[in-house]
């Protein structure tokens, strides 16, 4: 090579270095990036909020705390499980903390109180529980509000079709918390084990905080052949005792939360058995989902659950967001847009994709309660892949249809 040219190349070799080193420094000097943490300490549903942090606390660690090449700073607010708390939290978040992005909350009705909010602070936000089947991505549709995981019908369609078509069942009663969780997944249960040929002859709502369900397993009809239960937080584990001690001998059909693992470790014989479907199970056995569990075990000394690994999960979506922007979640539209594109092809809970309502695509896996080595697992029995919010449904009918709801869809005669 004449000298001039080696000359040129050298000089061009150091100038891309030093643009390169002027990067990465620049990378390396900038502000740490700052979530917002909507968790729950205090209140009923606790226990979900303490599994939350346990995922996102497992996840930061396992990257130093960085994300993109930045370093991540998380603020933490209780909202207590309420509505206006949750309110008044994100409102802290964002105009005193100046979070850039949210991860949370743990209920349905606390996404609820805040959706509007978002949508004019143009916060994204990230959910990592059951989201509202429809006031939130689709009729009030807004870009800044991503689903990690899904909606809390999303896998009682799944369950309510296996209830009819593999396990039988013509009649069922639904017993379930009265509250927007409880009533979505109650209804997806009925809309999807009717349109496979069986009926929901009966819909009971036991009060969120309540002591007692003897009284509402004493009411469930005698010409049910199964019972649909849909409970948070530890209320599965109490509905699940007193049903055995009143001697109804139904099968049981149970949303994500009833058996999650994070009360199974406290349950006996009465869960034995119980059906449930969700976005994931401990026994999943994929590389993932295995590394996952040992993670978990190993850090926390439990078996990780629907709260812990959907928290998991949704701060993987963070991550593959700001991976695609080189870590500049400043550009605001860039972020954004990342959010809804990015595709996680392998996680603890399987391939994940987000559909043009910021809803999640996935697998559902339906599971049932056995004990292996003397502990209650949620065994999976079945896998239904690439599962959408509309399930089997025609999305432009679906999308006309009313909001699911305590009363919608209606019992018939």
């Amino acid at each position: 090579m004449p000298p001039f040219r080696a000359l040129s190349a050298r000089l061009a070799a150091a100038a891309l270095a030093a643009l390169a080193a002027s990067a990465a420094h620049a990378q390396g000097n900038a502000e740490p990036i700052r979530i917002g943490f909507l968790t729950v300490r205090t209140g009923a549903l606790a226990a979900g909020g303490k599994q939350m942090e346990e995922g996102m606390n497992l996840f930061l660690k396992e990257r130093n705390y960085t994300l993109a090449g930045r370093k991540v700073q998380v603020i933490y607010a209780d909202t207590g499980g309420s509505p206006p708390q949750a309110k008044t939290k994100t409102q802290e978040l964002i105009e005193k903390d100046h979070v850039q992005v949210i991860i949370g909350p743990l209920a349905t009705f606390e996404a609820l109180a805040i959706d509007d909010y978002i949508k004019r602070a143009a916060v994204p936000l990230i959910t990592p529980t059951s989201a509202a089947q429809k006031d939130l991505a689709q009729q009030k549709q807004s870009d800044y509000v991503i689903h990690a995981v899904g909606t809390a019908a999303q896998p009682m369609h799944v369950l309510g079709d296996f209830a009819a078509r593999k396990a039988g069942m013509k009649t069922i009663a639904s017993v379930a918390d009265d509250f927007t969780y409880g009533h979505e997944g109650s209804a997806g249960f009925q809309a999807g084990f009717e349109a496979a040929g069986g009926k929901v002859i009966q819909k009971l709502w036991p009060p969120l905080n309540v002591g007692d369900y003897g009284s509402y397993a004493s009411q469930i009809r005698s010409d049910a052949d199964g019972v649909y239960a849909g409970f948070a937080g530890i209320n599965g584990l109490r509905f699940l005792k007193q049903y055995a001690e009143y001697g109804v001998k139904k099968p049981v059909f149970g949303n994500p939360t009833c058996v999650d693992e994070g009360i199974l470790k406290n349950m006996g014989d009465e869960a034995l058995g119980v059906y449930s479907a969700s976005w994931y199970s401990a026994e999943l056995d994929t590389p993932e989902n295995r590394r996952f569990v040992d993670a978990v075990m190993k850090e926390y000394k439990v078996v990780p659950g629907f709260y812990t690994a959907s928290t998991y999960v949704a701060a993987m979506q963070l991550e593959a967001a700001l991976d695609m922007i080189g870590g500049k979640i400043e550009d605001k539209p860039a972020f954004v847009k990342a959010l809804h594109t990015a595709r996680l092809e392998a996680s603890p809970i399987g391939p994940i994709r987000i559909d043009e309502y910021g809803k999640p695509v996935l697998n559902i896996y339906v599971r049932k309660v056995e004990r292996k080595n003397g502990r209650l697992v949620n065994s999976i029995v079945a896998t239904y892949p690439n599962v959408t919010q509309f399930w089997s449904f025609d999305p432009a009918k679906f999308l006309a249809a009313p909001v699911y709801s305590r009363e919608y869809p209606p019992l018939k005669p």
